[in-house]
């Protein structure tokens, strides 16, 4: 396959990814609820977008950390909203 193509999937995979995140951070700010958001599942992917940056950052792949970083910050502040409006 090309490599422009295979970097397009990378890409795509990474926005979606990526903005995945924003309707819910959405939802919980406007409403000041986030009683359907569970704590546990948000603290696994919290955890889980830790190692995938940490093993990009090993194998030197800035597509992969910056791109699971964002996740990461994203997950965190529902993780903190959950936490704020328990």
């Amino acid at each position: 396959m090309d490599k422009v193509w295979i970097n397009a999937v990378g890409v795509g995979a990474a926005l979606c990814s990526m903005t995945s995140f924003t309707p819910q951070i959405f939802k919980i700010w406007k409403e000041k609820d986030a009683s359907s958001v569970s704590f546990r599942m948000f603290c696994l992917t919290v955890t889980g977008f830790v190692l995938w940056t940490t093993y990009g950052a090993l194998l030197g792949s800035w597509p992969i950390v910056v791109s699971n970083a964002v996740c990461l910050a994203l997950s965190a502040v529902i993780l903190g909203l959950k936490l704020k409006y328990r």
